[in-house]
């Protein structure tokens, strides 16, 4: 319990201190007596109850990992992409190079690079399933040999393979015939694995010289495909940065760029295909999307839908 004599000395002292309408013999004195009461109130402390002692913090509780839980889904049903009977036979004359397609409708499609993955790539066929989206992997014909079970499930469920080079080094630099490898080992590893052809190809870091393009396309039949959109994943932003510069950068025709490579981007899907749903865009395979190239006079999806 406080001390009512330490307490009144404190008013005491701070009275004298603070009343304007004392003169200074009454400062003086009032001042004095505070200062009196407040050494004796100070004086008392010595026979006061001893502090209470602090107890020590307990020692920290050690946790083990629980591996079987899994965050629960808290959105409930999933938007869906309609389902669409779409040809994919593009025109070999329709174009060398596309970062995105002219088209009369809100069609986008979204492309992952550098799989497949042996746990993002499923994960994210998890998703797109869920949604009845179909995507365009490009992928690395190494990595195809490494995991052709995944790239055997991708194509069993409707999306489209795509040519990313066998080893993902930057074909601007090399020669004909070494470009001509890297083409045909990734194709030949699709092959083996899955049992189809890449129909495009996406050169890695989008590095390719247009002469190497025409090659390719007169070769291969590849057109070569970069992007309208792309979220920079590969820097690994955070998976809320990634899905809100999709949602920010996608347009009727776009082709949106990213990388099933990394978690974060896998991470960042769902918020990103359910927002592109809710706004009105249906997804389609990049073939899909080359063989829907229309004109400027006929199109009618200039603008992004609300």
């Amino acid at each position: 319990m406080e001390n009512p004599l330490h307490t009144l000395g404190y008013k005491i002292f701070n009275a004298s201190l603070q009343d304007d309408a004392a003169t200074p013999e009454d400062v003086s004195k009032l001042s004095r007596r505070g200062f009196m009461l407040l050494a004796a109130s100070l004086s008392s402390c010595a026979a006061a109850d001893p502090l209470p002692q602090v107890p020590r913090a307990a020692a920290p509780v050690k946790t083990t990992a629980n591996p079987g839980y899994r965050t629960p889904s808290v959105q409930g049903a999933v938007p869906r992409n309609p389902d669409m009977d779409l040809n994919s036979n593009f025109s070999k004359n329709s174009g060398i190079t596309f970062s995105r397609v002219l088209v009369s409708g809100n069609h986008i499609a979204i492309t992952f690079d550098d799989g497949p993955h042996p746990q993002n790539t499923p994960r994210l066929l998890d998703m797109l399933r869920a949604r009845n989206i179909k995507a365009t992997f490009y992928v690395i014909g190494r990595s195809v040999e490494l995991y052709p079970q995944v790239v055997r499930r991708t194509v069993a469920e409707g999306h489209e393979i795509g040519n990313h080079s066998h080893t993902h080094r930057l074909l601007s630099k090399l020669g004909d015939d070494e470009l001509r490898q890297e083409m045909a080992r990734c194709r030949d590893a699709v092959g083996r694995a899955a049992g189809v052809q890449p129909r495009t190809m996406r050169p890695p870091y989008g590095g390719l010289l247009q002469r190497q393009r025409e090659l390719v396309h007169a070769e291969y039949g590849y057109p070569t495909i970069l992007w309208s959109c792309d979220p920079l994943d590969w820097k690994r932003p955070g998976a809320s940065v990634v899905s809100s510069r999709i949602l920010a950068g996608t347009s009727a025709g776009g082709i949106v760029l990213a990388h099933d490579l990394h978690a974060q981007t896998v991470d960042a899907m769902p918020a990103a295909f359910d927002g592109l749903l809710r706004r009105g865009f249906k997804f389609v395979t990049v073939s899909q999307l080359l063989a829907m190239k229309t004109d400027t006079a006929t199109a009618q999806a200039a603008v992004t839908p609300s």
